[in-house]
């Protein structure tokens, strides 16, 4: 079923600020204003408050050329709606303004997927997408978005939506015009110590553009990284549209920001090249 409808900002005033104003502010103060731009075919993003991640998405989102569609990949924390779900019509809300969804491209990956169906209720109340496009607004004004939201652990399943994804990207000639970013928060609530040797586990398996390697260590390690997942489906992606290399841009917990070592959640923003 076709969706036309407005998205509205779902925890906007408390993730990050409620309006504009500050929330330009906000942006401004963490992003990294020294970084040299570069073109990409993904990257990962954290989506906690902006006092915990922000700095993390804010100085990721800061070395790349942000692309005309960007392809939103997150977990669903809500356990609404479909396994994978596509909104494939209508508008997105943030107090920096409406963003658009590619509908042409989000129908075209409904026809060339397997797995991907539309639907808008698990994306009704999730904030692991919502909180990126604030920081996509403020480098760049005019750009469409397909958000998916992924409730799966099927590791096959989630590969071949990756392809599916590249195969479509390729088939619209808009290998060059559109990115994908993966939502994703890492370690949850153990202590730094212990957060910070899982997640460098997870972050190599990352770096070395290896899904398998990455649902292997998530499961025998427990490491509780809510969107495994979309990191896999954008992985495997992004090799299919030529990915070769990968790079950390910043690793913390919010225990480099509360000064709480003992239960923390890990952040880390990785480009793929």
């Amino acid at each position: 079923m076709a969706l036309s409808n407005a998205r509205k900002a779902a925890v906007a005033g408390q993730f990050y600020p409620g309006t504009a104003q500050e929330l330009k502010k906000e942006i401004e103060s963490l992003i990294d204003k020294q970084a040299i731009k570069q073109d990409c075919l993904a990257c990962m993003l954290p989506h906690a408050g902006y006092i915990y991640s922000g700095k993390v998405a804010a100085e990721t989102i800061s070395h790349i050329n942000i692309k005309d569609t960007v392809i939103l990949l997150g977990p669903n924390h809500t356990g609404y709606g479909k396994a994978f779900s596509i909104m494939a019509d209508g508008t997105w809300q943030t107090p920096l303004g409406e963003v658009k969804i590619d509908s042409s491209l989000a129908k075209d990956l409904l026809s060339g997927s397997k797995y991907l169906e539309d639907d808008c209720l698990a994306h009704t109340y999730e904030h692991s997408l919502e909180v990126e496009l604030p920081f996509l607004q403020y480098f760049k004004s005019d750009f469409r978005i397909v958000p998916i939201a992924f409730m799966s652990d099927d590791l096959a399943a989630l590969k071949e939506t990756g392809k599916e994804i590249a195969a479509v990207l390729k088939a619209s000639k808009m290998k060059d015009s559109a990115m994908i970013i993966a939502s994703s928060d890492m370690t949850h609530y153990e202590s730094q110590e212990e957060a910070s040797h899982k997640d460098n586990e997870a972050i190599k398996a990352i770096l070395e553009l290896d899904e398998d390697r990455l649902m292997e260590r998530v499961k025998r390690l427990r490491i509780s990284m809510c969107g495994y997942a979309p990191a896999i489906v954008m992985i495997s992606a992004a090799k299919s549209l030529g990915a070769r290399s990968a790079k950390l841009i910043k690793y913390q917990t919010s225990g480099d920001v509360t000064g709480d070592r003992d239960s923390v959640v890990g952040y880390a923003g990785i480009i793929l090249y």
